[in-house]
């Protein structure tokens, strides 16, 4: 019988992710696929700028700038003529190092990913079926079925269910999954062409009968096409090929096409499961939740469902932590993701309603006032740091405590670079680790050489205080990058209280 530790069901980016993280640290894991091969078509483009900031733990974030591309502005077409353009290039100058849109498809991104776990000694288990599982005090039996049709058990202490929307995890565990399915019909082409909008930027057309997004990809005259299907054509949605849908959108903006390696159609979603833990086992990504593709938001969350639970897992199989702390996964990811549903679904409601209003909002107004809003800082600050998850936080949870001024317990650190020295740097070590900004008291140093948890102090500057940081605070920082603690008074024995209460031990590195 094989035993791993952690058992992973489903091997996209979440799955992956997840993967990645608990084998650097040390922890043995067995993840499964039941398709034959990685995907080579996917929807998920945009990898945003707060995954970027996590995947310096991983070492992934250069490879992916390097092999995606930056997205310098998008533009808004009305009938055929352009009508708006907004420069995206850096938008969120000042916010984080990663103040742009990146556009990286998710099959290449899931390559690179199995890469990366295979250099690891991980490799990924094919045609491989996760059946059922029974759950111990003291872990779980999963039965799984193999190429061969065989079953096979296998003994792990966790289990997790990354296997997608129709998850056989979730059903498992019977976590209920409400929500609903929008009427339209989408359809997604991966095309070679040429033309005005085959130029490296984004363009939409928001046309009053179809909707059109030309993403860019890394190459020249690659492009990602994802629209509507309206009128009777959407009843037949399984039988379409580009052909039936490549008329009025298409020809509006003039593009010619001159190769579709590859084309779908699918519906659109909104779901939360009612659970992200039933005991020792997890739901994460698309098992958890699914919603409309606006703003890139779902390949994204799914990968933070995955740090946010992984270096969890390791600190409780390292017996660093009591069992405890894991439900903090569900109680962290939950709200968001309830969050997220809510704001993509308005989104998506403004570009697919149908209607005479609708009409005049989506080609009319929205050309008007979007570029308007954007010219003030307010509101570019308020559009990336939303888009791109910088914002997303932890407050008033049980792992969170503290607040200095604007920045609490459970927030992400504020990103602050001053003559080239990145206070983010220090976050790429998978570890508890202090920061203070100005002095650090002579009792905190001591303690923190005692205890073997690093401190980064970072000499005063006036950079620090317009980011919202506070001079001489200690702020305990999560093996995830987020704020635990922020202590005003910096004094080690505000650390000490907040690890007793939860039973967590700092101290050395989580690999065991």
């Amino acid at each position: 019988m094989a035993h791993s530790e952690v058992l992973i069901v489903g091997a996209g980016p979440t799955g992956l992710v997840l993967a990645l993280w608990l084998a650097r640290l040390g922890v043995k894991v067995r993840i499964i696929d039941r398709t034959a091969e990685a995907g080579t078509t996917s929807r998920a483009l945009a990898v945003q700028a707060r995954t970027l900031e996590l995947y310096r733990q991983l070492d992934l974030t250069d490879a992916i700038i390097a092999r995606g591309h930056k997205v310098p502005a998008v533009n808004l077409w009305v009938k055929g003529k352009p009508a708006a353009r907004l420069l995206f290039e850096n938008i969120g100058a000042g916010l984080t190092p990663y103040p742009f849109l990146h556009i990286f498809p998710q099959d290449e991104h899931e390559r690179l990913l199995i890469a990366r776990l295979e250099a690891l000694g991980v490799t990924v288990e094919r045609q491989t079926e996760f059946v059922r599982f029974n759950a111990r005090d003291d872990g779980v039996t999963a039965h799984l079925r193999g190429p061969s049709g065989d079953e096979e058990a296998c003994e792990a202490r966790y289990i997790a269910g990354c296997d997608g929307a129709r998850s056989v995890v979730r059903n498992t565990i019977a976590s209920g999954f409400p929500g609903g399915t929008y009427r339209q019909v989408f359809y997604v082409a991966d095309v070679e062409a040429s033309g005005r909008p085959i130029d490296g930027e984004l363009h939409a057309d928001l046309d009053e009968a179809d909707f059109l997004a030309v993403f860019p990809l890394a190459g020249q005259g690659r492009a990602r096409l994802i629209g509507t299907v309206r009128d009777e054509r959407a009843d037949r949605a399984d039988q379409l090929a580009f052909e039936d849908v490549r008329d009025r959108a298409i020809d509006n903006l003039k593009i010619e096409i001159r190769k579709v390696n590859w084309f779908s159609t699918y519906h659109v979603h909104h779901r939360v499961t009612d659970h992200f833990r039933h005991g020792r086992a997890f739901l994460l990504g698309d098992a958890a939740h699914i919603h409309s593709p606006a703003g890139g938001q779902g390949m994204n969350t799914g990968i933070g469902d995955a740090i946010n639970l992984a270096w969890k897992l390791a600190a409780v199989l390292a017996g660093r932590a009591p069992d405890a702390l894991l439900d903090s996964y569900e109680a962290e990811r939950i709200g968001f993701a309830r969050r997220l549903v809510a704001t993509t679904d308005r989104v998506f409601s403004l570009v697919s309603a149908e209607g005479r209003v609708a009409d005049i909002v989506r080609t009319r107004i929205a050309p008007l006032v979007i570029p308007l809003a954007v010219q003030f800082e307010a509101a570019r600050d308020f559009l990336f740091r939303t888009v791109s998850q910088i914002t997303l936080n932890y407050r008033g949870q049980a792992l969170s405590a503290g607040a200095t001024g604007h920045v609490h317990g459970g927030d992400r650190l504020p990103w602050v670079s001053v003559d080239g020295k990145d206070n983010h740097a220090p976050l790429a070590a998978m570890r508890w680790q202090v920061h203070v900004y100005g002095t650090a008291r002579p009792e905190l140093v001591a303690w923190c050489d005692e205890h073997d948890v690093p401190l980064h102090v970072f000499a005063w500057r006036l950079e620090h205080g317009r980011a919202d940081l506070a001079r001489d605070v200690l702020y305990l920082l999560r093996p995830d990058t987020y704020v635990a603690l922020a202590e005003p008074e910096g004094t080690p024995e505000a650390i000490e209280r907040y690890c007793s209460v939860r039973g967590i031990q700092l101290g050395a590195a989580l690999h065991r």
